[in-house]
């Protein structure tokens, strides 16, 4: 059976979210809790470094980013009422979160570019660090490049392909993140994805 995981070795630093390398991750999206929907996200030594667990159903209107000890980094949420879609995710710093801040916004674009839909990402709206990021949607639903605000891209997503070049299925993706980014952030952005495209 083919493994899910990539074999490149990762730096463990999993307390900072960001490293001075480009770093790959392999992307499930299936939960690891049995009837329920999520995903699950593995370094390239195959350890599960986040996952989204719903318990309830699918495209929920809130949805927890969690480590793998259950910590939660993001909450993540769908604002009512708004179109095209938006959520927002505010991260978690130990205490509960604080509703009039969040981290980031994702706005689902409602034209379409050269056949690519876009997502408008605005990062840091505590003004402490603000970034815009875009999200280009390619060839399918499973593959996006995020870029920042200059068109230089930050982080690629993928299907996945096997050591021996069998691609697998539309699950499993390979996400690239580039150096100095916030992979905890891509995470998050890509779980807004996967809710927007309801495969969670």
């Amino acid at each position: 059976m083919t493994k899910v995981h990539p074999e490149a070795p990762l730096s463990s630093s999993l307390a900072e979210y960001c490293t001075s390398k480009q770093e790959t991750f392999t992307m499930w999206m299936k939960s690891l809790v049995l009837n329920s929907n999520g995903c699950t996200v593995f370094d390239s030594n195959g350890k599960i470094v986040y996952r989204v667990d719903n318990y309830d159903c699918k495209c929920r209107g809130e949805v927890y980013l969690m480590d793998l000890k259950g910590k939660t980094l993001f909450t993540i949420r769908r604002k009512k009422f708004h179109l095209p879609g938006i959520w927002e995710g505010y991260r978690s710093t130990g205490k509960e979160i604080n509703p009039q801040k969040p981290g980031f916004q994702v706005r689902k674009s409602s034209r379409l570019c050269r056949g690519r839909s876009l997502c408008k990402v605005v990062v840091g709206l505590d003004k402490n660090q603000p970034h815009q990021y875009r999200i280009e949607s390619l060839s399918s639903k499973s593959s996006y490049k995020i870029l920042d605000k200059f068109g230089r891209p930050v982080a690629e997503v993928k299907r996945k392909q096997s050591t021996c070049g069998v691609v697998l299925g539309e699950d499993v993706l390979t996400v690239v993140v580039e150096p100095l980014v916030d992979h905890s952030l891509i995470v998050g952005l890509l779980v807004v994805c996967g809710l927007i495209n309801r495969k969670m």
